[in-house]
């Protein structure tokens, strides 16, 4: 007669009920933290740069700045300078904006804190007439306010890219052959008037035109075109300020 073989019984520790209660409500505590916060895109990627490599984790990926770093991780010092630059551009950001509004700017300047730093948009009729590159004496006070205010104590060590862009409707005239000479002339003339009336340090500025190529909207519409038709000053975060392609 054959003996059945008697059933294995799996005997757990008490302990791990407790246990698994615990780490579930601890989950569900980290869940509604998260769920309740406002997350500040440049602080978290300062943050997670810091755990990058030797914490241990995240050690995968690419680095968001080609940068030497300690050990393939970001010192602590250069966490809180980065954390002190997304502030100082936070405080610039609202200087702008309290000037636009008090000034009733008819501009439509758009200024908006991004990954790069902070980038101030002026839309190309804002300080061009169609397709020319000499600033219109309507902009100056601006211009000259913005520069004055780089070149503030708080901000003047930071880098300022200038960037040109057009639409995709062609332009060919004597001066201008191309979308790439009118872009590049415009940002050209914006970093000439922050040196010459602003004293910036040319240092600090960069100049580019990037024709129709980095569109922020479609230019299948007249809106969409007059979008894509601006001037970016980009105020850089150290981390972006050997970057040569903007990131729209």
């Amino acid at each position: 007669m054959d003996k059945k073989c008697p059933e294995c019984k799996q005997i757990v520790p008490e302990y791990m009920a407790t246990y698994g209660d615990l780490v579930t409500l601890l989950m569900c505590f980290f869940v509604l933290l998260f769920a309740f916060s406002e997350i500040d895109a440049q602080k978290f990627d300062a943050v997670m740069q810091s755990f990058q490599g030797s914490a241990g984790v995240l050690s995968g990926g690419k680095s968001v700045t080609e940068a030497q770093l300690v050990f393939d991780a970001m010192p602590e010092d250069q966490v809180s300078q980065t954390t002190q630059t997304t502030d100082n551009l936070q405080i610039l950001k609202e200087i702008i904006n309290d000037y636009i509004e008090k000034n009733d700017s008819k501009l439509d300047i758009k200024v908006e804190l991004t990954s790069r730093g902070l980038v101030i948009r002026f839309p190309d009729n804002a300080l061009f007439d169609s397709g020319k590159a000499e600033l219109k004496k309507s902009s100056i006070d601006t211009l000259k306010f913005l520069g004055q205010l780089l070149n503030d104590e708080k901000f003047s060590t930071r880098s300022i890219r200038i960037e040109g862009h057009t639409d995709n409707v062609p332009i060919k005239t004597f001066k201008y052959p191309s979308n790439w000479e009118l872009s590049t002339s415009r940002a050209t003339n914006v970093a000439k008037f922050f040196i010459d009336n602003s004293h910036i340090d040319p240092v600090r500025l960069a100049a580019s035109g990037f024709s129709e190529y980095h569109p922020i909207a479609e230019n299948t519409t007249r809106k969409g075109r007059a979008r894509n038709r601006r001037v970016d000053v980009v105020v850089l975060n150290k981390l972006f300020e050997t970057e040569a392609v903007p990131n729209n």
